[in-house]
Order: C-alpha cells, then sequence, then structure tokens
C-alpha cells in the first residue's frame, strides 16, 4: 500500500511540471524583450530612448483587448495530457488506500479555483528548489526581488488587463488565499502589485505529506453558503427570513437584527437569510478585552472581507448592551453608521443603538428558545433511531437548541463507537448530560450526582413528595405547553420548591437525587462569590449564576438560602433601599427562569412571602427518629468497610444525630481505625468520633446517651 508522503510528492511534481511549461515560456518571452536592448550604450542604471518606446509599445498592447490567450502548441498539448492522466492514475491510488492526496485535500477544503491552485503552485516551488528565485527575478527584471509577488502570479496567470485585474483581485488582502492565512505577506511593499507572498508556515510540509492537520495551518473567514437551517413548523419564521432578504436585496433594508437565548435558532436564522441572498456569511465578534479602538482595524477587515468576498457580515453583539462595554458599542456603532454595507446583528440581549437606527433602516426578528413540540421533533430528526418516549423524554428535560442537540448525538455515538456497540439512549443521556456540565461556572459549583431515591432517607410522604419535584419538573412543558397553563404564569414558569429543616437534615442530598432521577448535574451556588458589598454587583453576579444555570441544563440550587432571599424591610437608609432591589430582582429572575430551582433554608420563616407564593412545593426536613437514624447508621458504613461486628446499631441510633451527623461520624471513625493501622473499625473508634461530632454541633454528650459504650467515652475524654 502506498504512503501518503510517497503519493503527496508524486503529486506535487506533477502539477509543477505545468508550472514549469509555463514559465519556461515566459522566460523565453523576457529573453525576447532583452535582445531589443542589447546595446553596449545600455545600462541597467540608466533607461534609454529605445527602452522606453518598447516599454510604451508593450504597455499598449497590454490594453489592448487580447486576440490569442497564448495557445498550447502539439508538444505542449501532448505534455498536459500526460500529466493529467497521471494525477487520475495517482488520485485512483490513493483512493484505493483510502488516502486523500494533500493538495487536492488543500483545494477541496478552501474550495479553491483554477487561478487560486496555480498560486499556491508558484509560492510552493522556492520552496522545492531556491533556482526558482533567480526564474522569477528574471522574469521581474529586477535581482532583489527573488519572492512570488502580486505582479507575478497576476502577468503569469493572466491574459490581458482584465484578466490580471481579476488576479490581482484574487491574491488581495481580503482575497481567500490570504483572508485564509494559505498565503501570508512578505514584509511591507511600496504598492500591492508589488507585494511578496508566501506559504502559510507548515503549509509546503502539509503539502508533502507530513499528516499535519490543515485547519490549524489555514482557515476560511468566510462560512459557506448554506440551505436554510430552520426547523420544520418554521414557516412564519421563513417568510419573515425571505422578506428581509428581498429588503436587504433591494435596497431598502441595510440592517437586520436576530435576538434570542442561546437554545435559540439564531446562528440559522443568520445562516438562512445570508443563502436566501446567495451570500456567505462573515461572523466577528470583538475581541475580548480590547477598548473601541482596538477592535476598529478588525471590525474594518471584517467589513471589507464581507464586501469583496460576497459575503454578509453578521456582528455578535451579545456584549454591547452591558453598560461595562459603551466603548466598544460606540465604536461599532460610529462605523456601523459610515457605511452603506448591509450587516445583521445577533445577541441575546437587542442591540438598538440610536447612533445607527437615525441613519440605516432596520428591522429585526425576535426568537424564543423551542418548545417542547419542536425539541421533540428536533431530537427525532437528528437521530431518527430514537424511540418516541426516548425523543420525549429528552425534551422534556433538556431545553437544548440544535447545535447542542447535534454535539449530544454526535458525542454518544462517539462513545458507542469506542465499545462497538450501537448508541442507545443510556448514551445519550450521559453525552448530554457531560455537555450540559462542561460549561463555565463562575458562581456556582458543579455536584454529579452519584446517589439515589435509596441513600435518601426520610418518612414515606416527604420521601414521596421529594421524587414528586422531579415529576412535576419532567411533566411541565407538556402542562404549561400543550394544556395551556403557561398563559396563566408569569414569565417562563418552571419549577420552584423549598426545602426548609435543620442543617444536616437532608436538603442538599434531596435535591441531588432529584437531580440525579432528571440524569441532571446539579448547580449549587456558592453566596460568598455571589453577593458583593458593591452596589449593584449582586444583581450582576445572580443574573449570571442564572445565565450558568441556563447553559448547563443544571438543576439550580441555592443553600442557605434565606442569605440571599430574604424579607425585604423598611427603608431607614440606603443600604435598606438597595437590599430591597436585590430583593426585587430575584423576584424578577426567579419568574424568568424556566428551569428547576431549589431553596433551601434552615428557618423557613426568614423567606421574604413574596418567594413562597411562587413554589410549587415547600417541603419541612425533620430530624430523623430512631428507626430512620438506624437505617442512616447502616447505609454509613459501605459494605466494603471492615466494621466491628458486634457493632450494636440500635444503640447508636439513640443518639439524636442528623444524617450528616451520622455520616461524618462514621468517616472519621474510619479515619482514626485507619490511622491507627488496625484491621477493623472498633467500638472506641466510633464513640471518638460520635463525641467530635458532638462537640463540633457545641452539643454535651454523656455517658447516658451512649448506653453500653458510655465506659469508652470516659476512656478517651
Amino acid at each position: 500500500m502506498p504512503e501518503i508522503r510517497a503519493l503527496a510528492v508524486t503529486h506535487l511534481q506533477l502539477r509543477l511540471r505545468g508550472i514549469h511549461c509555463l514559465l519556461h515560456k515566459a522566460v523565453q518571452a523576457q529573453i525576447a524583450r532583452a535582445v531589443r536592448l542589447e546595446r553596449q550604450d545600455l545600462t541597467p542604471h540608466c533607461i534609454a530612448v529605445d527602452e522606453v518606446q518598447y516599454l510604451l509599445e508593450d504597455t499598449a498592447q497590454l490594453l489592448e483587448e487580447p486576440l490569442d490567450t497564448n495557445p498550447l502548441d502539439d508538444a505542449e498539448h501532448a505534455a498536459v495530457e500526460q500529466g493529467m492522466a497521471g494525477e487520475a492514475a495517482l488520485r485512483e491510488d490513493a483512493r484505493r488506500a483510502g488516502l486523500l492526496l494533500p493538495f487536492d485535500g488543500l483545494c477541496r477544503y478552501l474550495d479553491l479555483s483554477a487561478f487560486e491552485e496555480f498560486a499556491i503552485l508558484l509560492c510552493a516551488a522556492p520552496e522545492l528548489d531556491r533556482a526558482y528565485e533567480r526564474i522569477y527575478a528574471f522574469l521581474l527584471d529586477d535581482i532583489g526581488r527573488r519572492a512570488p509577488c502580486v505582479e507575478l502570479l497576476a502577468t503569469l496567470g493572466g491574459h490581458g488587463i482584465a484578466e490580471r485585474i481579476a488576479c490581482r483581485h484574487v491574491l488581495s488582502r481580503f482575497g481567500k488565499l490570504r483572508r485564509s492565512g494559505a498565503l501570508l505577506a512578505r514584509g511591507d511593499a511600496a504598492t500591492e502589485l508589488r507585494q511578496e507572498l508566501r506559504l502559510a508556515d507548515g503549509l509546503f510540509d502539509h503539502l508533502t505529506g507530513d499528516g499535519s492537520d490543515l485547519a490549524a495551518l489555514c482557515r476560511d473567514t468566510m462560512l459557506p453558503v448554506v440551505p436554510t437551517l430552520m426547523p420544520d413548523g418554521a414557516h412564519t419564521l421563513d417568510l419573515r427570513i425571505a422578506r428581509l432578504a428581498s429588503a436587504l436585496q433591494g435596497g431598502s433594508l441595510r440592517a437586520v437584527g436576530i435576538w434570542g437565548p442561546r437554545q435559540s435558532a439564531r446562528e440559522d436564522a443568520a445562516h438562512s437569510l445570508a443563502a436566501a441572498l446567495g451570500l456567505r456569511l462573515r461572523r466577528w465578534a470583538p475581541p475580548a478585552g480590547d477598548d473601541g479602538r482596538d477592535i476598529l482595524p478588525g471590525l474594518r477587515d471584517a467589513l471589507q472581507e464581507a464586501n469583496t468576498g460576497g459575503g454578509l457580515l453578521c456582528i455578535v453583539a451579545e456584549s454591547f448592551a452591558d453598560p461595562q462595554h459603551r466603548d466598544i458599542a460606540a465604536a461599532v456603532t460610529a462605523e456601523l453608521a459610515r457605511i452603506e454595507s448591509p450587516v445583521v446583528l445577533t445577541g441575546t440581549q437587542a442591540w438598538r443603538p440610536a447612533g445607527l437606527l437615525a441613519f440605516a433602516s432596520y428591522a429585526e426578528v425576535e426568537l424564543e428558545a423551542p418548545n417542547l413540540s419542536a425539541r421533540r421533533a428536533m431530537w427525532r430528526e437528528e437521530m431518527p433511531e430514537l424511540e418516541a418516549a426516548e425523543a420525549e423524554e429528552m425534551a422534556s428535560r433538556l431545553s437544548l437548541g440544535r447545535d447542542d442537540v447535534r454535539a449530544s448525538i454526535r458525542m454518544a455515538r462517539s462513545e458507542a463507537g469506542i465499545g462497538c456497540e450501537p448508541s442507545g439512549f443510556a448514551h445519550l443521556q450521559r453525552a448530554a448530560a457531560a455537555l450540559s456540565a462542561s460549561r463555565c461556572r463562575q458562581f456556582a459549583s458543579l455536584i454529579r450526582p452519584k446517589r439515589g431515591p435509596d441513600d435518601l432517607i426520610l418518612p414515606p410522604a416527604l420521601h414521596r413528595q421529594v421524587l414528586e419535584i422531579g415529576q412535576f419538573f419532567r411533566a411541565w412543558p407538556v402542562v404549561a405547553e400543550t394544556w395551556g397553563f403557561g398563559r396563566l404564569t408569569t414569565g417562563e414558569g418552571g419549577i420552584k420548591a423549598l426545602f426548609t429543616g435543620d442543617s444536616g437534615t437532608g436538603k442538599t442530598l434531596a435535591a441531588e437525587v432529584i437531580a440525579g432521577t432528571l440524569q441532571m448535574p446539579l448547580l449549587r451556588v456558592e453566596l460568598s462569590r455571589v453577593v458583593s458589598k458593591w452596589v449593584g454587583e449582586t444583581e450582576k453576579n445572580l443574573d449570571a449564576t442564572f445565565a450558568e444555570a441556563e447553559d448547563s441544563q443544571a438543576v439550580l440550587l441555592f443553600d442557605e438560602a434565606d442569605a440571599l432571599f430574604g424579607k425585604r424591610g423598611n427603608v431607614e437608609s440606603g443600604v435598606d433601599r438597595y437590599a430591597n432591589l436585590e430583593v426585587s430582582y430575584l423576584l424578577q429572575r426567579l419568574d424568568d427562569y424556566g428551569g428547576l430551582v431549589i431553596l433551601a433554608s434552615n428557618l423557613k420563616d426568614n423567606i421574604d412571602v413574596a418567594f413562597a407564593r411562587r413554589f410549587q412545593a415547600i417541603l419541612h426536613f425533620p430530624r430523623p427518629n430512631q428507626s430512620e437514624r438506624r437505617r442512616i447508621w447502616q447505609m454509613a458504613f459501605p459494605r466494603e468497610a471492615p466494621v466491628d461486628p458486634s457493632l450494636d446499631l440500635d444503640a447508636l441510633s439513640n443518639l439524636d444525630l442528623t444524617g450528616a451527623g451520622i455520616v461524618g461520624a462514621a468517616r472519621n471513625a474510619a479515619l482514626l481505625a485507619a490511622h491507627e493501622g488496625v484491621a477493623e473499625i472498633g467500638k472506641p473508634h466510633i464513640v471518638r468520633a460520635i463525641a467530635r461530632q458532638y462537640r463540633r454541633e457545641a452539643r454535651l454528650l454523656t455517658p447516658v446517651d451512649l448506653g453500653p459504650y458510655a465506659n469508652l467515652l470516659q476512656d478517651h475524654r
């Protein structure tokens, strides 16, 4: 089986034979021109009258329409046909070996034209042999200009002034070869015609079969024209896109805003708009950390690329509405107001700058996250083998956009392929959960549920009500959308639950169990990161927290929530007023959040009554009774743990400890035993651990409490 390196080198040799033939003819023409000036009185350091006359004749011919397109003679025809046959045979050898020739891969990846392929080969030739540098210098009649340049490539690739100018456009700074990075400019030139060019770093090695990743070497910034991506049932949106495209094309519209949440079809709508215009999409977002002045060159380049490359510029205005980025927003507004090119603006929040809209005709599309029926259809479209019930489960539980759905399916199929098994529902659930958990988390910590309903020891009625919360959340899309109850709610609805009870009674564990039954991560809000002493910062942090939860498709848990969701009081100072504003803002965000939110508080009476009205479930977690404590003690020691078999769990269950206290005491007892290097966790270790747990809770442990193990307490006081 042939190796890719040998095939690649042979292919490059074949392609360069045609270049060599063209260079040979160009050199002969240059020699003929030079012969006319072979006189002793002429030197390279002066320009004689005869030379000027010859130059005028040459330029006059250039300005005339070419009658002859430099036809090939019979020998050259035969050489071309022989090269094409050899190339076809080489491609067949590569196909049988399951390989793609690197030069063909580059042409396909960037969709290169014949002249663009020619330009790549001319720039590659000096990397193969330095002799080409002297040939290029001879053709340019300047020994100091040895590198391929725009002038050389356009002269060799075009016949007549019209073709040469077209070649110059292809080789311009905004042409495909240079904007993709396949060709790089070498230094500065006095004019664009004299601009020297070279291959991207590593591209010659790729063309000769080193196996490097082509996408890491060059990438076109203009996205390809794609057919409409609007989901089935989006007929109204399709009509709206068609009308906007017609208005843009007719010049009656210059700016289009496409706004909506991350899960909405913003990108698809922008692609569809560009496709309706027959244009490619050029996406641009301001680099992070830059100010208004720094971003202007990048924005102007993007505009120029879109204009020269037959594209539509799509500006990601995600942060422009934020007061912190007013300088960037002002700079973009000023730049867009002075141009005539059509643009598309996209983002989560609508950005409507008066400085732009006062000078440009503007229309917009406001999108929503896909509803239950759209999500269900999306899952079935992207994964036809999915059962109807499975698609219903994924659509009810996760509010994902099409890109996330595709990513989850691809990840599930990849995981299944590693195990040589068909991708199933279990793979899909794991992939969707992993994808959701990968989102950035600044103000919350992610908990991957490991414990299930059997690990939650509660009174039967309370246990059932805890599990019902997950079932309510799964059923909410049907109730809200199919049955119409969503019209009766403020905001997005969703499910909100309040857990109250002493610390350690299982509130956080219950939230983890609920998240586990839903196959969703649990996002626990870190209050120390959210609450700020600076006015307005707490609201901003909370907004980011809810955004993290939406991106993560997670159950959101506010532990010790009374610190955030406390009662509003009378305004006696500026601090009181801002504290009340924070609570009011939380009420609004709770209404707008369509996911599952759980608030855990040690003191139910500390929660503002306005929050309490928004809960679908309010559950109180009591301290465990004796039978429940015995079950918790039994579970606290794993089966693998070497526990003294004579341990009396009935005696331990008489101790008034919460579930968290019991688990903590068991863990400390194991640590004590392991530290001593003994073979089992004995009663003395357990008594010492219990005593420490009592001291941690600022409680007094008496011998009466320990019953039969009272003597062990005396030994370790």
